[in-house]
């Protein structure tokens, strides 16, 4: 489809732009994209240069998801640390992990709506898939987004961008032959940031991994639980840190959950500065996963969809000194197991 006839086919649908995209057999940044030279235009992508760009905006929305989850935080674009293979935010608002790698196109997008002029900057990866999304607040600084769309713009308006072919979600990496090597490697952790490594270099994965451990590391938790599971950090007002993202970024909610509606297959987050949206129906394996650190055992549920990608992971928030919290080791004692996997 031309952008001209994208633009069409959209106008006689309503809906959320990503599920418009499917609809029309389209990905997501080529639906956005047919608007450059309208309301959209495109922007030069990497977070090192588009990340500070956004700090002067105020107060947003960001938006990070994968296929079966949603995480949308209020706050500004702050602390920002820069770098060429790995980025991150760090602030009580808005705090991300940010590989710049996927970030290949991006967007400052005005849409006139029902509520008024929503801007956005919109990101996507090779596919087209979005990566993360910044939505500007009402009082957002608006001489910043005019600053933005002008300094950021690129020399080539493109409205139809070079696509490449979807990346396959890696299932799960598993070397039998070296089980007795992981779990005596993972006895020896002192950060969690170690066990990623440790599965590469034993040419597994962190699925892999799981599959094979068993106790005392992992157990294997059903996924029906998720729903008690949140119901439970809710009503005992456990701070708890949530990790939902894709290839591109990784978005980080730290603290309470609120009010929870639970809608059709969705589960949902509706508070003030925090929202999240996971589709239950998509969960098909659930862990409970221990690594030790040097500020003791480190304990997450962390869920899988069919493919083998991870959909969100869940910590407790560590104390100063302790990575492990009693309150949080017993709501994941109480989650149910899987009996077979």
């Amino acid at each position: 489809m031309t952008p001209a006839e994208i633009r069409d086919a959209r106008a006689d649908k309503s809906g959320r732009a990503r599920d418009i995209a499917h609809s029309l057999g389209l990905a997501e940044a080529q639906l956005v994209a047919s608007e450059v030279g309208l309301s959209a235009v495109a922007l030069e992508a990497h977070p090192n240069k588009l990340i500070p760009a956004l700090e002067p905006l105020g107060r947003c929305m960001a938006l990070t998801r994968n296929e079966a989850c949603v995480i949308e935080k209020d706050g500004e674009y702050s602390d920002y640390h820069g770098g060429e293979h790995a980025t991150m935010t760090l602030n009580a608002g808005i705090e991300l992990r940010m590989f710049p790698r996927h970030w290949r196109h991006a967007y400052a997008l005005e849409e006139d709506t029902d509520k008024g002029m929503r801007r956005s900057v919109q990101v996507f990866d090779a596919a087209g898939d979005a990566v993360h999304k910044a939505y500007l607040r009402q009082d957002a600084n608006l001489e910043a987004w005019e600053a933005l769309r002008a300094s950021l713009a690129l020399s080539e308006q493109v409205d139809a961008p070079a696509l490449q072919e979807r990346a396959a979600t890696e299932g799960p990496k598993i070397v039998e032959a070296k089980r007795d090597i992981l779990l005596k490697e993972w006895k020896r952790l002192t950060d969690t940031h170690q066990f990623l490594r440790l599965c590469a270099k034993l040419k597994m994965n962190r699925l892999g991994a799981y599959r094979i451990a068993g106790v005392p590391f992992v157990r294997a938790i059903n996924p029906q639980a998720i729903p008690a599971l949140l119901a439970t950090v809710q009503s005992s007002r456990t701070a708890v840190m949530i990790f939902v993202g894709n290839r591109g970024c990784i978005e980080i909610h730290t603290g309470p959950i609120g009010r929870l509606q639970p809608m059709g297959p969705w589960e949902n987050v509706l508070d003030s500065e925090f929202n999240l949206h996971l589709r239950r129906d998509k969960i098909t394996e659930v862990w409970a996963v221990e690594k030790p650190t040097q500020r003791g055992p480190a304990l997450s549920v962390e869920a899988f969809d069919a493919e083998g990608g991870l959909i969100f992971q869940m910590f407790a928030v560590a104390k100063e000194t302790l990575d492990t919290r009693p309150q949080w080791a017993e709501i994941v004692a109480e989650l149910p197991s899987l009996e077979a996997v």
